[in-house]
């Protein structure tokens, strides 16, 4: 039998969430953007009010919520801002790498503390030479007795230098391909662990990304998730999950469009009527709702697999391809029915397309996503 409903719990959590988005995110959205700088503040309120590294097991001290849950809040959050939403959904992609391959007291050791202070948590695979070729990466990990030795850069990190912890992917030998690779746990005051800021971003302009390097960067054995060669096959378990709130924080966006268009529509007036009764204008926000609707409906279902221990890739790499591009679409429109309007700051519309352009690029390309959905066919 299937069941849209959802339960008390989820229906409070989303509340809650719109709540937080409409008081703390959207006020001060349009600010940070054009300061490119990270709103600690939210961090801190998002961690008091429990909207903050929500997939630490219950074990370890969180509230171990599933992905259903975590898609019902990363769309409202999206809502208010699509890059201070990835501020925290970015510590999310860099706790899961720790829940799917850590032990239980790695666990206990490297989250616990997340959910004592206004923390986060970042993921490191990305680096200037490749992206979505990931088992090419140069950063190298020598083990020296008990300790790993890390050497190398990687670029494009979310929460990059600001995160308390970091996991960070590196190779053991770089003509070995994905089976040399390691997932270390790399603590922000380790010596060696330097970062720099990416400034001049089109837009998520509200979170921080970092190249992040490492020069003989140490960290004890006990760091590493896994067993050698478990670090790429760790990486990608964690974007077959991770992709779904990628995925809702696009449906979040694209009910944003939604919103500012019928409002503006709304007043606007051309030739003594507005323009909300001109079928060129009803056929674009039928177009938005239309693509609101099935992205919603994709996400929730690969966040069910996801939560039922159910193979997700093939659908996750849909919600989250379908998603941001039909997202993207929306903000287009979206500045269409503004029309010079859209095209300047004073409406949020042409914020909403710069934001969202990116989710069609991190965790994978959707080029990567086609890639994903085509292999699972032909299997």
């Amino acid at each position: 039998m299937i069941d849209f409903s959802l339960t008390d719990e989820q229906k409070q959590l989303q509340q809650l969430a719109r709540d937080f988005a409409r008081r703390e995110i959207m006020p001060v959205a349009a600010e940070y953007d054009q300061k490119e700088e990270l709103p600690w503040s939210v961090v801190e309120k998002a961690f008091e009010v429990g909207l903050l590294n929500l997939s630490v097991p219950e074990h370890a001290g969180g509230l171990g919520l599933g992905m259903l849950d975590e898609s019902i809040i990363g769309e409202e959050l999206a809502y208010g801002c699509m890059g201070i939403y990835t501020v925290m959904m970015a510590s999310e992609l860099g706790i899961t790498p720790v829940v799917v391959g850590g032990t239980e007291e790695q666990q206990k050791r490297f989250l616990t503390p997340l959910t004592e202070k206004p923390s986060l948590a970042a993921f490191a695979l990305s680096e200037a030479g490749n992206g979505s070729d990931a088992a090419a990466m140069q950063t190298t990990a020598v083990l020296d007795g008990d300790e790993w030795v890390i050497n190398g850069t990687k670029m494009w990190i979310s929460n990059g230098g600001v995160a308390e912890i970091t996991v960070v992917f590196a190779t053991t030998d770089r003509a070995g391909g994905h089976r040399a690779t390691v997932a270390l746990v790399v603590p922000k005051d380790a010596p060696g662990f330097t970062w720099n800021k990416i400034k001049h971003k089109m837009g998520q302009r509200a979170s921080l990304t970092s190249e992040l390097v490492f020069e003989n960067v140490r960290v004890p054995k006990e760091n590493q998730l896994g067993g050698l060669g478990d670090g790429f096959k760790i990486a990608m378990k964690t974007l077959d999950k991770t992709r779904v709130p990628v995925a809702a924080g696009s449906v979040g966006v694209a009910r944003r469009a939604l919103d500012e268009s019928i409002k503006y529509a709304k007043e606007r007036e051309t030739f003594g009527k507005p323009i909300t009764s001109y079928q060129a204008i009803q056929f674009k926000l039928a177009e938005m709702a239309m693509g609101i609707e099935t992205g919603r409906l994709m996400t929730w279902k690969a966040a069910w697999l996801v939560d039922s221990g159910k193979p997700h890739s093939s659908e996750a790499a849909i919600a989250k391809a379908y998603c941001s591009e039909m997202a993207f679409s929306a903000a287009a429109e979206a500045i269409q029915v503004h029309g010079g309007y859209g095209y300047v700051g004073e409406y949020p519309v042409e914020k909403l397309l710069r934001d969202v352009k990116l989710n069609m690029i991190y965790e994978g390309t959707n080029e990567i996503q086609r890639l994903v959905i085509a292999r699972n066919l032909l299997k």
